[in-house]
C-alpha cells in the first residue's frame, strides 16, 4: 500500500496483497515476526480492523486486538462509537481472490482461493462517509430498536476500483479474480426479553458501499432484508 495514499485525506480506497501489506505495513502498522506466526499491530486513532487471523503459504497473520469479521456492539453507546469510527478513520477488511477450479466448474459455488488482498476504505472521504451513515440510518430505521444484524458489502466498490481489466495469476495464467468475503458484519445485541424477529432471523439487513472515486460514479445506497429459507419455513410454523 502506497504510504502517500494513507497520509492524503482525499483517498478513497487501495487494496494490496496481504503479503505485501505484511513485508511493507503503510503507515500506522508496523509487524513482529515470532516463531510461529506475524502479528500485525496498529493505531486504533486512525484505523478500523476487521480481520479475522489467516493462515498463508508463508505462515499465519495475525490482526492484534482486531476484533475479527463480526463487530458486536451491546448498547447505544458502544453502537454510537463505532458509528464515529467508521466515518472518521480508515476501514481495514481482508477479501479473497479466487477462481473456478477446472476440475469442479460444473459446482457453481465452488471456488479456490488464489490469494488475500487488503482492502482500504477511507471513512473520511466525504462519499464514503455519506453511504456509511446513510446504510446504518436506514438499517437502524427498520428494525425498530430490537437486536439485529447488518452486513456491510464493499464488493461494488471494490470491483470499481480494480476495474474489469484486473487479473492474477493462476498457474502461469492470466485470470479474472472472484472476489470473496468482501463484507463485515455488526451485530447489535439488545437486552430485550423477547426478541422474537431476532430469534428467527427477520432482524438481518444488508447495505453496500459502491463508491470507489474512480471514473464518472454516483453512489448507490439501499438495505435489503436477509431472510433464509429455513428462517422463512419457522414463521410458517408459528
Amino acid at each position: 500500500m502506497k504510504k502517500r495514499e494513507s497520509m492524503n485525506p482525499g483517498f478513497v480506497m487501495d487494496i494490496v496483497e496481504l503479503e505485501s501489506f505484511v513485508n511493507s505495513p503503510p503507515r500506522g502498522f508496523f509487524v513482529e515476526s515470532r516463531a510461529d506466526c506475524r502479528v500485525v499491530k496498529w493505531d486504533p486513532e486512525n484505523s478500523c480492523v476487521f480481520i479475522d487471523e489467516v493462515q498463508t503459504s508463508e505462515g499465519k497473520v495475525i490482526f492484534c486486538n482486531s476484533p475479527g469479521r463480526k463487530v458486536i456492539v451491546r448498547t447505544l453507546g458502544e453502537y454510537t462509537d463505532l458509528r464515529r469510527q467508521l466515518t472518521s478513520k480508515t476501514t481495514y477488511i481482508l477479501v479473497s481472490a479466487c477462481t473456478k477450479t477446472k476440475v469442479k466448474e460444473k459446482r457453481k459455488d465452488y471456488v479456490t482461493a488464489l490469494g488475500y488482498y487488503v482492502v482500504a476504505i477511507n471513512g473520511r472521504h466525504p462519499m464514503i462517509k455519506w453511504e456509511m451513515e446513510r446504510g446504518l440510518d436506514m438499517t437502524i430505521s427498520s428494525v425498530a430498536g430490537e437486536s439485529y444484524s447488518v452486513d456491510v458489502d464493499v464488493s461494488a466498490a471494490l470491483q470499481g476500483w480494480v476495474g474489469e481489466s484486473f487479473q492474477i495469476l493462476d498457474d502461469g495464467e492470466k485470470v479474472k479474480p472472484i472476489w470473496r468475503d468482501t463484507h463485515f458484519i455488526i451485530e447489535y445485541c439488545s437486552d430485550a426479553l423477547f426478541d422474537f424477529p431476532y430469534w428467527f432471523g427477520f432482524s438481518k439487513r444488508q447495505f453496500t458501499v459502491s463508491y470507489h472515486g474512480r471514473g464518472d460514479q454516483h453512489p448507490k445506497c439501499c438495505v435489503k432484508q436477509q431472510i433464509s429459507t429455513e428462517n422463512r419455513h419457522q414463521s410458517m410454523e408459528i
